[in-house]
């Protein structure tokens, strides 16, 4: 049965070829003064992208100030300096120039800005934000959607701790998506990209929650054109309507738009990988990758008749056996797909080997400590999170 919802997505898109030449114009539109322009590493600069960007803000005649240094799974310590120099120098727009980590590290500092207190408060879950210091974003990694969703992932080195704040407040104002800025990407980001893009999507489909066909069909065809457009990058890295349909579905994954009807999902694959991400700083789309499969075997029996609605439409499925036959066929099939475009589908494959006390850290942190459950198509303890990760080995 269709759920309720509301689909709220105030981002404006900018996409195409030298769409990044609109950035002053577009910050200044949405009210920037003094723009705090965030990125990650050294590539931003060497390849003139950070030059062509702080132009177009100075052509627009805004002032601006500079913080690189993001990383992946992106670092509570950089956000908390970000604060204090956005403060310092009267910065009153953030404009993140990077993936989703260097837009996640944005939207926290526009938090930290925007709200008293210790921003980590709104990743702890001990308060909520009332506010954020407005944003825009400069794409250049299609994965996390983060340049239209209203979620952000940040990580405390203290405890190495991987926690998610999700408000509208975040949203960025305007997001600008230029798919050749994404060519240089190496291979293996580019497809743990295209596999992240997928799980957000499958990940708001495989729930209990409810369906509509609407919302369920156009889900399956986002994540057919992800599997298709991430063989042909495979091969062929430059080829543009390949990047293009990438882009535009990494941002359609995450808006809301996916799970219309269909309730909130199940996101225990996400929570498990952010326990890895936080102990072993693994790759995000590598580490979905990893434990979605024993994920899927393990909570299959809840939804075996969802499942096959999902990968039927994604793979030719046996037509002898009942729901779960054809559902563990299409799991390995999905584990196949992973594989052939560079992914890992075990944790070995990732290259990684928790012990028993790792994973049962690991599980005790997925679930707060016991001050929550985690997933939507089975609800699961630690314990059960320890399962799927000794699965995975």
């Amino acid at each position: 049965m269709m759920q309720s919802f509301t689909y709220y997505t105030p981002t404006k898109v900018v996409f195409g070829r030298g769409a990044e030449a609109q950035a002053g114009m577009l910050a200044k539109e949405f009210g920037a003064h003094k723009v705090l322009v965030h990125f990650g590493g050294q590539s931003a600069r060497s390849s003139g992208l950070l030059g062509r960007v702080t132009a177009s803000l100075r052509e627009a005649g805004l002032g601006v100030v500079e913080l690189g240094g993001v990383v992946p799974n992106p670092r509570l310590s950089l956000v908390r300096r970000g604060i204090e120099l956005c403060k310092n120098e009267g910065v009153d727009f953030l404009l993140a120039v990077g993936g989703g980590s260097v837009i996640d590290s944005a939207k926290a500092i526009g938090y930290g800005l925007a709200n008293e207190g210790d921003v980590w408060d709104f990743y702890d879950h001990l308060r909520d934000p009332e506010a954020c210091m407005p944003i825009g974003c400069v794409l250049t990694i299609a994965a996390a959607g983060s340049e239209m969703s209203n979620s952000s992932v940040i990580t405390n080195e203290e405890g190495w701790l991987k926690r998610g704040c999700n408000t509208d407040y975040c949203r960025p104002r305007f997001a600008v998506m230029n798919p050749e800025l994404t060519m240089t990407l190496p291979a293996y980001q580019t497809a743990c990209g295209c596999t992240d893009i997928m799980m957000h999507t499958m990940e708001r489909y495989l729930g209990r929650g409810g369906s509509m066909a609407l919302t369920d069909r156009f889900a399956v065809q986002l994540v057919r054109t992800v599997m298709e457009s991430a063989l042909v990058l495979r091969d062929d890295p430059q080829n543009y309507d390949a990047r293009a349909e990438v882009m535009w579905a990494s941002s359609l994954s995450h808006n809301g738009l996916t799970g219309c009807g269909s309730g909130a999902g199940d996101w225990a694959s996400h929570q498990l990988e952010h326990e890895l991400g936080g102990m072993f700083d693994v790759a995000h789309g590598a580490g979905l990758a990893a434990v979605w499969g024993s994920w899927a075997r393990y909570v299959l029996d809840a939804g075996p008749a969802r499942f096959v609605s999902l990968l039927g439409g994604l793979f030719e499925l046996p037509k002898a056996g009942d729901d779960t036959a054809k559902a563990l066929a299409g799991i390995e099939m999905m584990e196949g797909f992973f594989r052939s475009i560079g992914m890992p589908a075990s944790l070995h494959e990732l290259g990684i080997s928790p012990t028993e006390e790792q994973i049962q850290e690991m599980g005790q942190k997925s679930c707060w400590n016991g001050r929550r459950l985690i997933g939507g198509m089975k609800r699961l303890t630690a314990e059960d999170a320890c399962s799927i990760y000794r699965m995975a080995l």
